[in-house]
């Protein structure tokens, strides 16, 4: 079995705001000399896991990354005619398993933040199961849960996100599981300048006799690359992370590497429209240590002919790298769709076997 799967995809957005900064404007990176425009590897992996590609392909083996399961616990009590101060103490008991939870808000008695765990805990499937059957218990029995019943947390072999993108707790690191998948923030292959979309709304209502003027004005910055994506996959990682369900495996391996060519980060898309599909994708798979090959870019793509040039570029960056690293045989397999050569089906296949 191959140890490493790498993927190297480039993936072309029109005019787009898919993954903002903390004034609301893309995000950059600066690169070669030149501004890039760049998707982070938190956005690409959010919208993998929370797509309906990955629904669909991996349903009942997805966790839940909240900060709010003791509310969600509470709500459940509540409803079940639970006594307030019952189901917050029992939601808090349970919550508090999977870390730290925030103070009590002194001035509000009302108020559930202290629900609320401090950081984003990822449940896993077996967890959730374990925990809606608490619950049940807990509300059927009208009692409180035994310190036996809290032992909730579970080594995660069926929750293929955890498994892919890793699990920190900081109070329980018994409880944690390493990433099999690492994936690289994305960055355009060209240098970029953001634009400004000045834009009006107009009142429906507004005849135009008394004020011809809009009911709102507005902002936002936008702007068109081609991006370089690049992910890592350990499959023998993988393998362990998933309790050696080869199976789960080869589902998992198939839905992400669907999931990284057709899904798009969902920022300003109602605004945008913004969805692509890739235009290039490179497979590769081996026992060689992995490399991204973002350094085909270091010298930004110019002219006209993005695309093709930069599969030009990425192709005689590898094989550059065979060369000089004497690589024999590389294990590899193209899907391109600018020249209509290779097929999704084949590139899955050939990661998955």
């Amino acid at each position: 079995m191959s140890k490493f799967i790498q993927l190297h995809i480039l993936t072309s957005y029109p005019p787009s705001n898919i993954n903002r900064d903390d004034m609301g404007r893309p995000k950059t990176a600066k690169m070669g000399g030149v501004d890039r425009l760049r998707i982070s590897s938190q956005s690409l992996k959010r919208s993998w896991r929370t797509s309906d590609l990955f629904e669909s392909s991996l349903c009942g083996h997805i966790g839940t990354r909240t900060k709010e399961l003791g509310v969600d616990i509470y709500k459940k009590m509540i409803a079940a005619s639970i006594k307030p101060k019952d189901a917050k103490e029992w939601s808090k008991s349970i919550a508090g398993t999977f870390g730290k939870l925030k103070a009590e808000d002194k001035k509000d008695p009302d108020s559930l933040v202290d629900l609320e765990i401090e950081q984003l805990a990822h449940v896993s499937p077996e967890e959730r199961s374990a925990i809606d059957t608490l619950v049940n218990t807990l509300i059927s029995e009208k009692r409180a849960p035994g310190a036996d019943e809290l032992q909730l947390l579970r080594h995660p072999e069926t929750a293929v996100d955890i498994a892919l993108f890793g699990r920190m707790l900081a109070s329980r690191p018994e409880f944690n599981m390493e990433a099999a998948c690492q994936v690289a923030h994305a960055i355009s292959v060209h240098p970029v300048v953001i634009e400004d979309d000045y834009f009006t709304a107009v009142d429906d209502l507004n005849n135009g006799v008394d004020d011809m003027g809009a009911a709102h004005i507005g902002e936002s910055g936008f702007a068109a690359a081609l991006f370089y994506i690049y992910l890592c996959i350990d499959k023998e990682m993988l393998l362990k992370n998933l309790g050696n369900n080869n199976s789960l495996v080869q589902k998992t391996l198939g839905a992400l590497v669907e999931a990284a060519i057709k899904v798009s980060p969902e920022g300003k898309q109602n605004s945008f429209g913004s969805r692509a599909w890739a235009s290039y994708c490179l497979a590769e798979k081996g026992d060689e240590q992995p490399r991204s090959l973002s350094v085909a870019y270091l010298k930004p793509v110019t002219g006209t002919n993005y695309c093709e040039d930069a599969i030009k570029a990425i192709k005689r960056t590898c094989e550059n790298m065979d060369k000089v690293y004497e690589v024999v045989n590389p294990n590899r397999k193209e899907l391109n769709a600018i020249s209509g050569e290779g097929s999704l089906s084949e590139l899955i296949n050939f990661v998955k076997e």
